[in-house]
């Protein structure tokens, strides 16, 4: 016997499923869920979706060799559309330089994904995390990077590490670096140095400090271009800090009590207005 809160569950369910794939354009920026398809339009008539001169277009067709669609977290391949896999609101990205892109977006190629809200970190392919190197396999280092299992590091993956220059890295040590591998099949695996063999800011980070969790929508909203918290945390003290995409934030100022002080106006900006902030940020500064 099922019970009416599972029937309803499972017809809601059932309806997603199976309900119409509809144009990326038509819900960019709007709420998508999970098990709906998308189509990218090769072209449109006045008839709007499902129309006669509405074809889906396809991600490898040949027709458009330049067209290159990079499916972000949230999405997933499925034959010539695109499959939500999490609750969020659709974005889109043009691809640089404005090529094989559709006005508007949302009609050519570039970039989507799916804003979501969630608690657990998922490495994504790309993103700069801080890790704790929690064991010592042969030649690779675990890292806890905050997700489901550990990332693989290897001693190689430091700028100028050779086999006889190992660089010095203990367990526990805090390292900063890049997801190079990330899906749901392997384990992750991350680096220490870019494509040109350079550090470039990556590697151990200082034994002094603070490193704390804040929620991954904050870290987002701090790294944001027009995000002016960091540039107002700065004129307040002289400040070392580091943002991971996995939720932690490493800082350090002069003192142990200004460092607390950072710490604590970074995971209150969250929910803070902007004329709370300001309020605050005089504060600090009068004191």
């Amino acid at each position: 016997m099922v019970m009416p809160a599972m029937a309803e569950v499972s017809a809601g369910a059932e309806s997603v499923a199976g309900c119409r794939a509809r144009a990326v354009h038509k819900v960019l920026n709007q709420v998508v869920l999970p098990g709906e398809e998308l189509v990218l339009p090769d072209h449109e008539d006045a008839d709007g979706l499902g129309g006669p001169g509405e074809q889906p277009l396809r991600l490898n067709a040949g027709a458009r060799p330049r067209l290159r669609i990079v499916c972000g977290p949230g999405l997933r391949r499925c034959g010539d559309r695109l499959l939500v896999t999490k609750c969020g609101r659709l974005r889109h990205k043009e691809p640089s330089g404005g090529g094989g892109g559709g006005g508007g977006g949302g009609g050519g190629g570039g970039v989507y994904w799916v804003d979501s809200q969630q608690k657990r970190y998922v490495p994504v392919k790309g993103d700069h995390v801080i890790g704790i190197v929690v064991a010592k396999s042969g030649d690779i280092f675990k890292v806890d990077v905050g997700g489901s299992e550990p990332a693989s590091l290897s001693y190689l993956a430091f700028e100028g590490a050779t086999k006889r220059n190992r660089p010095n890295v203990q367990v526990g040590d805090l390292i900063y670096g890049q997801c190079v591998v990330a899906n749901k099949d392997m384990e992750p695996e991350m680096v220490c140095i870019d494509s040109c063999g350079r550090a470039n800011g990556m590697g151990v980070i200082g034994q002094d400090g603070l490193l704390f969790k804040v929620t991954l929508g904050l870290i987002r909203k701090l790294l944001a271009p027009d995000c002016e918290i960091v540039q107002e945390l700065g004129k307040l003290y002289p400040l070392e800090i580091v943002f991971g995409m996995n939720g932690r934030i490493w800082v350090k100022a002069k003192t142990i009590q200004q460092t607390l002080i950072l710490a604590n106006v970074l995971e209150a900006c969250e929910h803070m207005t902007t004329e709370q902030r300001k309020q605050i940020f005089a504060r600090l500064a009068e004191s």
